[in-house]
């Protein structure tokens, strides 16, 4: 047979086809509890429109990109091994964009237009002349280049392969290719016609113009595309996976329960989800494996250590929303367990302030609002919060707070007049009255109290100068730029602010005093500061003395 011959007879095999490969939803872009209501889409047609598009796997994943490609203008074809599948995905998709004009959110016109582009079809071969297949199917590695394998016999060697791996190595999935120099991850965050968020990944062999025609096409789709070296994880599920871990730690370090751990990360640390609810959200047996795969690719890196406390969840079949349990219950009519929270204290009428309290200056005018006394002393060495009965309050240093006498630890917070919550910690022979007057202090503020015990760190310190030195590595080790990695943590994961940046506006050398003290409570090179937040410390140091 001709390759005319061949291309007419898969011409005509563009017809109904299908079938589920089994399809994960990745981790990072679950970190979401924010999905509007309405879902926006656009009318808009980026060039080039002509491009065919392929998508392989017809899960939740490949049916969120076929749709983001199809309403940006383009002839999808859908494939799926399972036969049926494909048919099936085409009525699903058919579905929501029924559901967008019942909305408002798309045309009639553009409904049936988008839909008349939509195809099925039943083997790898119909897609002969299509300009970017997107694959979306079971994160196995030798599925995956098997399946690329036999793409490449039939696309053009100008077709732009890209696989939407959140887990394996783009390098290696690559490795199988005749031409892998055409081969990048298109990284999509599930929901994808939702989310902005798509990580372009170069591996070891990716062509720069190819990595730039796949960053260019998330673009004209409408998306936020960021750069991303083949690191496991890549931006996102590399950076974030602190935010899980050092909640887990506290927790089987009994330093608090879930409820109250995930309490403080929303309500004082900003956060949208705490870790606990959100791995329920994800699926516990989705997290772990992350993690231990991204652990593994580390060549179990202590910094990458996963939880034996989760694991033994999913060991149990406790894995979150979908089987009805998980760090919490589903149940019908179960009740969600409240965070510990300090009873009602008294007010201190007077406090005083010596040296820079950093991040924590916004407590004094909140305090002078609420009529407290406020006095000041100079002292370039020594930062706290005096309280009229003789104890101190100090920012959260990653010390133990039962090193201070009459000391009591206050946690960090993106902004200290939003949080709603502020977490404190006292060592066992700290002075009722010293753990009363701190109480009281931030309750005249209007928040909630959270008392722990002797934790180093506390609970948004310790996450967030793990989450800000695994930030600052990816972008000294050159994984992402500074700006891409914070839009991708913004983004992906909705972060309350970019971390690089918020660690810019203040001294990266803080965060590295933080892990240092940390380090010496656990010595297991877990919290030991990476060279790239050293770095930028001393270069901020540098910039400040010019």
């Amino acid at each position: 047979m001709t390759a005319s011959d061949r291309a007419a007879s898969e011409q005509q095999e563009r017809v109904p086809e299908s079938g589920p490969v089994q399809d994960r939803v990745p981790e990072s872009g679950l970190a979401q509890d924010r999905v509007p209501e309405s879902e926006p889409v656009q009318d808009r047609v980026p060039a080039p429109a002509a491009l065919s598009v392929a998508v392989i796997g017809t899960g939740t994943m490949g049916q969120g990109i076929a749709q983001v490609a199809l309403l940006a203008g383009h002839h999808v074809y859908l494939h799926d091994a399972a036969p049926g599948r494909a048919k099936e995905a085409v009525g699903d998709i058919t579905a929501r964009l029924d559901r967008l004009v019942e909305k408002g959110r798309l045309t009639s016109g553009a409904r049936h237009q988008a839909r008349s582009r939509l195809v099925p079809v039943t083997s790898l071969g119909a897609l002969f002349d299509c300009g970017l297949v997107i694959e979306a199917v079971t994160e196995q590695l030798a599925v995956k280049q098997e399946l690329f394998r036999e793409l490449e016999k039939t696309v053009s060697d100008e077709c732009l392969l890209a696989t939407n791996t959140s887990s394996l190595s783009v390098t290696a999935i690559a490795g199988a290719l005749r031409v892998p120099g055409r081969f990048v991850g298109m990284h999509f965050f599930n929901p994808a016609p939702l989310l902005p968020l798509v990580e372009i990944v170069s591996g070891y062999a990716t062509d720069e113009a190819a990595a730039s025609r796949a960053y260019g096409i998330a673009r004209a789709w409408g998306k936020t595309p960021v750069r991303s070296a083949d690191t496991p994880g890549f931006i996102v599920n590399r950076i974030a996976r602190p935010f899980y871990a050092e909640a887990f730690r506290l927790y089987e370090e009994r330093a608090a329960d879930p409820a109250t751990i995930d309490a403080v990360l929303r309500e004082c640390g900003g956060f949208r989800m705490g870790p606990f609810e959100l791995t329920d959200l994800i699926g516990q047996d989705v997290n772990e494996a992350v993690t231990r795969s991204v652990w593994e690719s580390f060549f179990q890196d202590p910094k990458f250590t996963p939880s034996l406390a989760q694991q033994r969840l999913v060991q149990s079949g406790r894995l979150g929303r979908k089987s009805g349990q998980g760090w919490f219950s589903y149940e019908e009519g179960a009740a969600r367990p409240e965070p510990r929270t300090e009873p009602p204290a008294d007010a201190p009428r007077s406090i005083t302030v010596r040296g820079d309290l950093g991040i924590a200056k916004p407590l004094v005018q909140m305090a002078q609002e609420a009529g407290i006394e406020v006095d000041f002393e100079d002292d370039d060495h020594e930062a706290l919060i005096k309280l009229p009965g003789g104890g101190r309050l100090f920012l959260a240093d990653g010390s133990f707070p039962g090193a201070y006498p009459d000391g009591v630890h206050f946690d960090w917070s993106f902004d200290y007049r939003a949080a709603t919550r502020i977490a404190l910690g006292a060592g066992p022979q700290e002075s009722e009255r010293t753990v009363a007057e701190a109480t009281g202090f931030f309750q005249a503020l209007g928040k909630k109290v959270t008392l722990l015990g002797d934790v180093p760190g506390l609970v948004v310190a310790r996450t967030v100068a793990m989450l800000v030195d695994f930030a600052a590595d990816a972008a000294g080790r050159g994984i992402a730029s500074a700006d891409d990695i914070d839009t991708a943590m913004r983004l992906g994961v909705n972060y309350p602010v970019g971390l690089l940046a918020w660690s810019d506006s203040s001294r990266d050398l803080t965060f590295v005093n933080v892990l240092d003290e940390l380090h010496q409570a656990h010595p297991t090179g877990r919290y030991g500061p990476s060279v790239g937040l050293y770095h930028r410390g001393t270069a901020k140091i540098a910039e400040d003395h010019r």
